[in-house]
């Protein structure tokens, strides 16, 4: 019997976000039974996998403490909150507010998952951070943008040239098995069906305005002394 759409798209983003988040975000035990308007899941803030001053010089301490405890716990606590109000519009048959909630839960939801995948694609430097992607990535990349500098050009570029705040993010597409780069505004505007991000930078004033004040490309051009490719590279295995 042939899945419906909605069967498909559920499968799908759950099977991306097994592959790029923490799997204590998705796992069995995180699913919490409601006798409202279906299961929810119990969100948690990921920890990250070095400390916060691992990134220096690169990104700051300070900076990296409030963006990890502070807005991405505020994007994971806003999923949660806008999850619960559509189960109890469900239970009460009463959508009045879903067009709101809905946007909450694309906004956090975008906020939650990107944040859980930017932490694990840095590394300090020389500890798995910077240098250049090898192997398989490498070769993926030369044959979609023509070579890595052009890739890094185009990333960069596309980084730097976000109206207000968001991502430049690298995705692999699925229909045609290819790696684009995107920009994301906020974390859910001008994003598009049938890819899967695996390499991202936050570009949001607040990744990086204490250390490098308004100068976004001097940032954007630090920020790749801490790529850790070993990881863009699984996340793309898993994409693929």
């Amino acid at each position: 019997m042939k899945r419906t759409r909605r069967e498909f798209l559920k499968t799908g983003s759950m099977m991306a976000a097994g592959s790029l988040i923490s799997p204590s975000i998705v796992s069995a035990e995180n699913i919490i039974q409601t006798q409202t308007g279906g299961t929810l899941t119990k969100h948690e803030l990921p920890k990250l996998p070095y400390a916060y001053d691992a990134l220096e010089p690169y990104i700051d301490a300070k900076t990296m403490e409030l963006h990890h405890s502070k807005h991405h716990q505020a994007y994971v606590t806003g999923l949660i909150k806008a999850e619960e109000e559509l189960s109890k519009a469900r239970a009460a048959n009463d959508f009045a507010l879903v067009q709101h909630w809905s946007r909450r839960a694309a906004f956090n939801g975008g906020g939650h998952f990107l944040h859980a995948m930017f932490w694990k694609v840095m590394a300090p430097n020389g500890k798995g951070g910077g240098g250049e992607p090898d192997g398989m990535l490498l070769d993926k990349i030369k044959e979609d943008f023509g070579d890595y500098k052009m890739f890094m050009e185009n990333f960069s570029a596309a980084a730097r040239d976000v109206e207000g705040g968001g991502w430049a993010l690298l995705h692999y597409r699925r229909s045609d098995k290819r790696l684009i780069v995107l920009q994301v505004e906020n974390q859910h505007k001008l994003s598009a069906w049938d890819t899967v991000p695996v390499l991202g930078i936050d570009v949001w004033e607040h990744a990086y305005y204490l250390k490098y004040q308004n100068q976004r490309a001097e940032y954007v051009k630090n920020w790749w002394n801490v790529v850790n490719w070993k990881q863009v590279a699984d996340n793309l295995k898993a994409a693929m």
